[in-house]
């Protein structure tokens, strides 16, 4: 397959699937599976940084301590944007969208509405993420697009509850849900295209990826595992995210990444 053919069917792939999975636990009330995948997520993104997304930029950059700067940077942006409303679809200092269990019952029609915007901005710079990736090397791609579609999972289930309590139907939330993915495809059609003649663009494209990946798993996932404080939960947690760098390696290996 072309490299705009993997970047097509990543997309497609990667945003049916989550919005699947996302359905399976938001509409049948598996809640308590989250917390094992949001860890999984967190392995998967910090496993896809370090181990493929990092190293790559740095291979392909002049300048590594350029590609550095372009990931700090780029977490004090993913942070200013969380700050004004926009990364987490947080419409008040209570944020509905990553607390679906404690939300309160005003304003839904709005946070619905924020839901859905936030989360077709989101898609948007993911499929830009997974473009970037799959034109510098198709395993690359694919261990990003995994690592993306296993951190949208849970973000997704965030979603469908919000969406719910705003008085939507399950099945107009699946619908919205899976019109809003159609963004990431979106994104990585026009970053191919945008990119193939920005080539020298690539290394700085993936260290924003790393940024973005770094700071979900960091400032959006991590914190919320430290409310579970039991022992128990503590080795879950450690194992899961384990598991989930072990298998963006296992993917890398198998791949020749």
């Amino acid at each position: 397959m072309s490299v705009l053919s993997w970047i097509i069917v990543a997309s497609l792939f990667g945003g049916v699937l989550s919005i699947a999975f996302a359905a399976l636990f938001a509409l049948n009330a598996r809640m308590h599976w989250i917390g094992m995948l949001v860890s999984y997520a967190i392995g998967a993104l910090l496993g896809a940084v370090f181990l493929d997304v990092l190293p790559e930029a740095i291979e392909l950059a002049d300048n590594a301590s350029a590609v550095s700067g372009t990931v700090l940077a780029g977490i004090l942006l993913f942070f200013t944007l969380e700050k004004v409303l926009i990364w987490r679809h947080c419409h008040h200092d209570h944020c509905e969208a990553h607390e679906p269990h404690e939300h309160s019952a005003h304003d839904h029609g709005r946070s619905g509405t924020m839901v859905i915007v936030g989360d077709t901005f989101h898609n948007f710079v993911d499929g830009i993420i997974i473009a970037a990736a799959f034109m510098v090397d198709i395993n690359l791609g694919i261990v990003t697009a995994l690592a993306i579609i296993a951190h949208e999972i849970p973000q997704e289930v965030g979603d469908f509850v919000i969406l719910l309590h705003s008085g939507y139907s399950k099945l107009r939330a699946f619908q919205l849900n899976l019109i809003s993915s159609l963004a990431t495809l979106i994104g990585g059609v026009l970053a191919y295209y945008a990119l193939q003649g920005l080539q020298s663009w690539t290394p700085y494209i993936l260290a924003l990826s790393a940024a973005s990946m770094i700071y979900v798993a960091v400032a959006d996932l991590i914190p919320g595992l430290h409310k579970r404080t039991q022992m128990r939960d503590t080795v879950q947690q450690v194992v899961l995210i384990g598991l989930g760098v072990a298998t963006v390696g296992l993917v890398g290996f198998a791949t020749g990444v």
